[in-house]
């Protein structure tokens, strides 16, 4: 592939083709490309909406570890962060405020504002020829939307962060996942927060509350998300699916990044654990950690800045007769896999 030109941009659905941001952290994984493109007159043109955010930085990582071809960004936030420079692979940009008129010219928009933010502009960015990959809960419902880039319209919705990375480990029939999701899900604030309070309560002082409303530093709680009249709450009901019959809890836990998933898996037709590690360890973007001898099985800091998902404790449900279920333990970072990798996996399939 060196010296191979860029294919020309082929986008669906009919389409037409204050701070300092350099760090390379090579999180990549086996599957990245190994070629220099990104900066590119033949590549897309990009806008980054939320990038002061936490996912909306680490788009910028994952565009500069893979390479992703640009021949221009825009970096779109609130009007407060409007003015502020950002320097990112050596050029200097200054972040603009989110108005309709931001998408006119571009040809792929990266959203992570929220889902108030994604439904005021994803659809304006789309009428102005613009394909979106967005990163809220706004659309993933939509059955008009799709979830990976095909369907309807120019609108793609990057399906939820702990579904991302169950799924990269498991496809079934009934699942009983119970989620314990760190900080970086809510944001750059809630992961600043759990640091102030982390180093309030060893100081003997009350602890900030602003994000949660109760104290998060040594404790856990039930996600955040409002719960519905069914008694599960919006995060819980995120994993659902019509082909795939899932009961989840979704806890929220004191960690800083990446979230981790004790997933209960039942199966139509037998599937022993050996054969189950067989077919996970041939999964693109899936590493295996399960050493009973020395109980050494997937934590949140090993797979922290990692594109791959880590799963491990493999282990036949003794509840389940005849081979019908698995247990399984799975890590991914939701920042990084479970948020801006997926997004830009997707845009790279416009290409």
């Amino acid at each position: 592939m060196q010296g191979a030109a860029l294919p020309a941009l082929r986008l669906p659905f009919g389409f037409a083709a204050g701070g300092e941001y350099h760090r390379r952290r090579h999180c990549r994984s086996s599957e990245g490309f190994g070629v220099r493109m990104a900066l590119r007159e033949d590549g897309p043109s990009l806008a980054i909406v939320g990038v002061t955010g936490a996912v909306g930085q680490e788009f910028l990582g994952v565009i500069s570890d893979r390479d992703f071809p640009y021949r221009s960004i825009r970096m779109l936030a609130s009007k407060r962060s409007a003015g502020r420079r950002l320097t990112f692979e050596g050029n200097e940009y200054v972040i603009e405020e989110l108005k309709e008129e931001s998408f006119d010219g571009v040809d792929v928009a990266l959203f992570s504002a929220g889902g108030s933010i994604s439904k005021a502009f994803g659809p304006a960015a789309v009428a102005r020829g613009c394909v979106v990959v967005d990163n809220s809960s706004a659309f993933r419902m939509d059955p008009e939307v799709p979830l990976v880039g095909s369907g309807k319209g120019g609108l793609i919705a990057n399906p939820n962060c702990s579904t991302i990375i169950c799924l990269m480990a498991a496809t079934l029939s009934t699942a009983k996942p119970s989620t314990y999701q760190a900080a970086s899900g809510a944001g750059a604030a809630a992961m600043e927060e759990l640091e102030l309070q982390t180093r309030e309560v060893l100081d003997g002082r009350p602890p900030t509350c602003n994000i949660f409303k109760q104290q998060y530093a040594f404790n856990l709680f039930s996600h955040n998300a409002p719960v519905q009249p069914n008694g599960y709450n919006e995060e819980e009901m995120k994993l659902n699916d019509e082909e795939v019959k899932v009961t989840a809890t979704c806890i929220r836990v004191p960690v800083m990044r990446a979230h981790a998933e004790s997933v209960n898996l039942q199966f139509e037709k037998p599937l022993d654990e050996d054969t189950a590690r067989e077919i996970l360890r041939g999964a693109p973007g899936v590493v295996v950690i399960d050493d009973r001898a020395s109980n050494h099985f997937p934590t949140p800091l090993e797979v922290s800045n990692k594109d791959d998902v880590a799963v491990g404790r493999v282990r036949q449900d003794i509840s389940q007769e005849g081979n019908h279920g698995l247990d399984i333990f799975v890590c991914g970072d939701q920042i990084r896999k479970g948020a801006a990798l997926n997004a830009i996996q997707i845009a790279e399939r416009l290409l």
